[in-house]
């Protein structure tokens, strides 16, 4: 595919496309015409809109790149990762053995996926916390004056969780904290940009079903969850199973992760309470696709068969619904590679039956708004950061043709966007 130029802030470079998905419209635009320079979009022109004399270069009479079979659309936002993990690792044992690795250590590892995200078309992440603080040390990489080629990046640090119940790999007992409210002032004090809370377990594969009560109580939740508006923190609640997110909603967090088995009349509630829906379909169908991998028989094979089906069937309905749904991963979770996992994830959604415009806005524009990201990332509008995909393959006849080949535009700079999954 023809490229465009490279810009700078004297130098802006004028497109025009066939086709552009802003990041919010539930239509493509048609004949757009597109000025950006290294730090922002100038200007964006529709239905053959030309951009004014003052916003191109001093004597130029025609765009940069004319490509009427490209589509140019967002950067991508990853909603649910977990940076400190090595998502593409599938031998347990070597996943066990990373982890005993020093903080500093699993920092070190962390670092070469930031500039492969950016590679493959990932504009901004937003990390799902770790106790050994690798997520608040790139999150405040991200905000140094001069950070390395990275997305834009905000983590929660340590999740939030009960002593003895899931969640320690990741987080900390609230039960070392006086007050609820005292937990999230110290998860605030040590850089926290978001608040995240593990108020129940994980799916019992064997069982088919989450077996276990959830560990928060409505009344805990309501207390973390003001406590974090206090201080001016979303919060994110790992929960499935249908008990424990009716407590999540009652509590009122901002949104629902993973949400396997929610039940209709709790997607009302969310839809209706503006709480956002990331629903995480890749961890579970890694397991089915490499079930012998991991010794799983036919009868827990057919439990994550189950559970996916009826997964997309909620996923579908939310959809119909008006339930605000956010794309996100899970990455680093086994199997599940940093940047590769969300496409997948992507195609997920899209194969449940969500319309792939939909399923595009949903890790663009509409993630950007409701999560709150400090930098103008995931719409292409001007004022907006310069952080875009230009594709041949169009995402609107399947957004899996986002694994195609295609051209990377972050901050003015033009990237290829073939990248091995190897380290991620």
């Amino acid at each position: 595919m023809t490229v465009p130029p490279s810009s700078s802030k004297d130098h802006p470079v004028w497109l025009h496309v066939g086709t552009l998905l802003d990041g919010t419209s539930p239509a493509p635009a048609k004949e757009a015409h597109v000025v950006y320079d290294r730090e922002t979009i100038r200007f964006v022109g529709r239905d053959g809109q030309k951009p004014p004399r003052d916003l191109i270069r001093a004597g130029q009479t025609t765009p940069d790149l004319t490509a009427p079979e490209v589509t140019l659309m967002p950067g991508l936002i990853e909603a649910h990762a977990h940076l400190f993990l090595a998502g593409g690792e599938l031998d347990l044992e070597k996943r066990a053995a990373y982890l005993k690795q020093t903080p500093a250590g699993l920092l070190v590892a962390a670092m070469p996926r930031l500039e492969k995200l950016v590679r493959l078309g990932i504009a901004g992440v937003r990390d799902a916390g770790d106790k050994d603080r690798v997520g608040l040390a790139l999150s405040r990489l991200c905000k140094c004056g001069v950070p390395p080629l990275m997305p834009y990046l905000d983590s929660p640090g340590a999740a939030i969780h009960h002593r003895g119940r899931y969640g320690s790999f990741m987080g900390g007992a609230l039960e070392d904290y006086a007050s609820p409210a005292a937990c999230v002032a110290a998860r605030v004090a040590d850089g926290a940009d978001r608040i995240k809370l593990i108020p129940t377990g994980i799916i019992n594969f064997k069982q088919g079903a989450v077996t276990t009560e959830p560990q928060m109580t409505v009344e805990e939740l309501r207390q973390l969850v003001a406590a974090a508006q206090a201080a001016g923190r979303q919060t994110f609640a790992h929960a499935s199973g249908d008990a424990g997110i009716e407590r999540v909603i009652e509590g009122g967090v901002d949104s629902v992760e993973h949400g396997f088995f929610v039940r209709d009349d709790q997607l009302a509630r969310m839809r209706d309470r503006r709480i956002a829906w990331v629903p995480t379909f890749a961890p579970v169908q890694l397991q089915l696709d490499y079930a012998e991998h991991f010794g799983w028989d036919e009868v827990v094979v057919g439990h994550l068969q189950r559970i996916l089906d009826n997964h997309a069937a909620s996923l579908a309905r939310a959809h119909a619904m008006g339930v605000l749904i956010i794309a996100g991963s899970d990455a680093g979770s086994c199997g599940v590679a940093h940047g590769l996992g969300l496409l997948d994830e992507l195609d997920l959604m899209e194969q449940a039956g969500m319309p792939s415009i939909a399923v595009i806005n949903a890790a663009t524009g509409v993630s950007a708004g409701r999560l709150g990201y400090h930098q103008k990332i995931g719409r292409i509008e001007p004022g907006w950061r310069s952080r875009f995909i230009l594709t041949e393959h169009s995402p609107l006849a399947g957004v899996a043709h986002l694994q195609q080949p295609r051209t990377v535009v972050f901050d003015g700079q033009v990237y290829a966007s073939e990248v091995d999954a190897a380290g991620l």
